[in-house]
């Protein structure tokens, strides 16, 4: 099952919630895993520096934080939290839409719960070449 939660108002596009639990599932899917609980949960930029710092020990800002909620390597849960204000700043460096954006932040979040990194360069070109595929499979 994969949820929905609003830490902010939700001033963006309402989330066609069946569609994105679909392409995200399909995601686990053909990566080998089963669906197990995600919670995406949508926050500011406070409220995921706040976390960054007190379980991370990192002082930034960034646009996502997963936590896996389960140690079976088969079963995809986790708790996903995305913070809309980098997803805004994000699209705009980019030159991206920003619901662009958010699908690739979304994706991202699941891609690691799966168990990809992107703490090395040959890491971070993995991850973007999946992202990329993802994101080309739910047009």
């Amino acid at each position: 099952m994969i949820s929905f939660n609003y830490l902010v108002a939700n001033n963006f596009d309402k989330l066609n919630k069946s569609f994105y639990s679909n392409w995200l599932k399909s995601v686990i899917k053909a990566e080998g895993k089963k669906i197990g609980e995600i919670q995406y949960i949508f926050c500011d930029d406070k409220h995921l520096h706040k976390i960054n710092k007190t379980y991370l020990n990192h002082d930034t800002f960034t646009d996502i934080i997963t936590f896996p909620t389960t140690d079976n390597n088969d079963i995809i849960s986790g708790e996903i939290y995305i913070s809309i204000d980098r997803i805004t700043e994000n699209s705009t460096v980019q030159s991206v839409s920003f619901i662009e954006e958010l699908h690739r932040v979304m994706v991202h979040g699941v891609l690691h719960l799966i168990g990809y990194n992107d703490h090395s360069p040959s890491e971070k070109k993995l991850m973007r070449r999946k992202e990329d595929y993802y994101l080309h499979l739910q047009r």
